[in-house]
């Protein structure tokens, strides 16, 4: 099987000659909401380019899981055939990174790293979050293999393992409820979280959730398998899995000269760019869809997200059309009158 790297050398055409009038909607991330809201875009007829750095959230990852009719396949796969289908109803895609964005009259332009500007009505930004992992020796090393976070995405994959639960947030407690759908034998690594309520004890002891006290030292693996964790007092928990919540980040560095930072999520899970249900912003002309407005979007609700968000940049895009029509039809109508 081609390697993640392999299949964006292979799929990702590198566009030479952008459009000099810019384009009507220039896309930021390449993964499943950009893409899929690129291909409704392009579908509607408007000039779209996609700008993605090849660097996507799940790379590590062996398949999409809970993808309908698509389940297992390999990510990079997934975002070429996506590709392709941008490309077939007339889309662009770049390979790039994105350095700044600024308004520039009633559009963007986007300046990118290699110093080319683009210039765009409208942005749809979908480039993910990155997942600040806790920093514990050979914790990154696993991760996307058996060192995981969302049992949607990986638990049917461990079922009936020993799961082990890193204490690393807010959400740590029901992380640990989750996994225990998918086995019998969950422990609950209290690592450096706060003590427990009563009332998650309580909920854990319930499920036969097991709480190990102190401090998770590292991450230990024998012939490339996680074996367990080693707490700072030298005990070895044995453990084939272990769930570890990261803090997520939504990678929209590029957006602060627009006024649109990213600000601390409500669920205290990272930082996210809030937005309305469309994926409307605050900034008018910018939407945001996938991971960097919804940290917890699975590929399938990401994929939705840029749909919907596409729909409405291609509504406000007609509109402002309408109007413009409008006004050329009035200003007409006078002037045929005035001449009369």
């Amino acid at each position: 099987m081609a390697t993640t790297a392999a299949w964006l050398r292979r799929e990702v055409v590198r566009v030479t000659e952008l459009r000099e009038d810019g384009y009507e909607v220039v896309v930021i991330g390449g993964g499943a909401a950009g893409l899929s809201g690129a291909l409704m875009l392009a579908r509607a007829r408007r000039s779209v380019l996609v700008i993605d750095g090849g660097s996507p959230r799940n790379a590590p990852a062996e398949g999409v899981h809970g993808l309908l009719a698509r389940d297992g396949m390999p990510p990079a796969e997934l975002l070429a055939r996506g590709r392709d289908e941008v490309r077939r109803y007339g889309g662009h895609l770049l390979d790039g990174q994105v350095d700044t964005v600024t308004r520039d009259g009633e559009g963007f332009v986007v300046a990118l790293a290699d110093g080319r500007p683009v210039r765009a009505a409208r942005l749809l930004v979908a480039t993910g979050l990155v997942d600040e992992l806790p920093e514990l020796p050979g914790l990154r090393e696993r991760w996307g293999r058996d060192v995981l976070h969302c049992p949607y995405c990986h638990g049917w994959e461990v079922r009936d393992r020993p799961i082990g639960v890193l204490a690393t947030g807010p959400l740590s407690v029901h992380q640990a409820l989750l996994f225990r759908q998918w086995s019998d034998d969950v422990l609950f690594l209290r690592h450096t979280a706060p003590p427990l309520t009563d009332e998650q004890a309580e909920q854990l002891a319930a499920r036969d959730v097991r709480v190990v006290e102190g401090e998770v030292a590292s991450v230990e693996a024998v012939a490339d398998r996680l074996v367990g964790v080693r707490l700072r007092d030298g005990r070895l928990v044995a453990r084939e899995v272990l769930a570890a919540g990261p803090r997520m980040v939504a990678r929209a560095g590029f957006l602060a000269a627009l006024g649109l930072p990213a600000v601390a999520h409500p669920a205290g899970v990272g930082e996210h760019v809030p937005a309305d249900p469309t994926g409307r912003t605050a900034v008018p002309g910018v939407w945001v869809a996938g991971n960097v407005t919804d940290p917890a979007a699975q590929v399938g609700a990401a994929a939705a997200a840029g749909a919907t968000a596409a729909a409405a940049i291609n509504g406000d895009l007609v509109a402002e059309e309408t109007r413009r029509a409008v006004e050329a039809a009035r200003s007409t109508t006078r002037r045929g009158g005035i001449h009369e």
